[in-house]
């Protein structure tokens, strides 16, 4: 081989041109898609109704013009015609004992069922998530009876206890202290802390997010209860914003719509402001609270 041809550079290899990938159409995700819009659609028509009729005069309640008059009015009618500030602390209270209550005995339920061995364990967490299949409706009758007998009728303890032990909450609890490793107790007892003390200082501050999840299905869900407290309650004083609601919307004086509306809007505002602010954190917790 001769000088000139070792130092010729090596031709480079043609490029190969690609071909554009061509976008197969998917029948399923196009199907799951416009199932989605149109569900959205549906969620969304009635609540913006609902926004178009509270913000607007009554004239408007079914004239969609796009330039017509704002007003707040309704809002204040609303207010002024029922004792909702009354309503709004019932069920706070209402929610905060519920959510209390689940939370101590949700937790220590959900740890002996994690970390104890015990005779009937097995039987009893069957008889737990057997409560998941148990409608509350179904009870109703028999709760009824039990908070005459406890003189707690027309009170909010009352529309409480039924709700205080919670299958879900244990079972979902469960889960997420099964895949707390042992080594952790086994650290935390060398250390001289007790059952208590591992459970506060290791157990549950690596189910926060599990917490956080079930805190906000349970408000959610005791919120928008009805039937329950509609039966077990008798006067304002004791009365949840679902029953003031209710009882507002029914009074044959001729009630606008546009007065109902920014009631039912006053109601449900907090519980949408809520998921607006933790949408992601409620989708990440359950992610990760350790369903297997």
């Amino acid at each position: 081989m001769t000088a000139s041809h070792a130092n010729t550079p090596p031709q480079a290899a043609p490029a190969i041109a690609k071909a554009p990938r061509r976008k197969v159409f998917d029948l399923d995700t196009a199907l799951n898609t416009f199932a989605a819009w149109v569900l959205a659609l549906l969620w969304i028509l009635p609540l913006a109704f609902a926004i178009w009729t509270a913000i607007h005069p009554s004239a408007y309640e079914a004239n969609f013009e796009l330039f017509a008059p704002l007003t707040f009015e309704n809002f204040e009618k609303a207010w002024a015609a029922a004792p909702f500030a009354r309503y709004f602390l019932n069920t706070f209270m209402l929610v905060t004992l519920i959510l209390a209550g689940q939370f101590l005995l949700c937790t220590l339920a959900a740890f002996a069922f994690a970390r104890f061995t015990f005779p009937g364990r097995s039987v009893l967490f069957t008889l737990v998530l057997l409560q998941l299949l148990v409608m509350p409706d179904i009870l109703i009758v028999e709760n009824y009876k039990t908070m005459r007998l406890l003189d707690l009728v027309d009170t909010i303890p009352a529309i409480a206890l039924p709700y205080i032990a919670s299958g879900f909450g244990i079972f979902l609890l469960r889960q997420t202290f099964l895949t707390v490793p042992r080594e952790l107790d086994e650290a935390a007892r060398i250390e001289g802390a007790s059952v208590l003390g591992i459970l506060w200082r290791v157990y549950i501050p690596l189910a926060k997010p599990t917490y956080l999840a079930y805190g906000l299905v349970s408000v959610s869900h005791h919120w928008n209860n009805f039937l329950w407290p509609l039966i077990v309650t008798n006067s304002e004083e004791t009365r949840p914003v679902t029953v003031g609601l209710s009882v507002f919307s029914a009074i044959d004086s001729g009630i606008e719509w546009s007065v109902i509306n920014a009631a039912t809007l006053m109601t449900t505002a907090p519980l949408l402001i809520a998921f607006l602010l933790f949408q992601r954190q409620f989708v990440q917790s359950f992610m990760r609270a350790g369903i297997k």
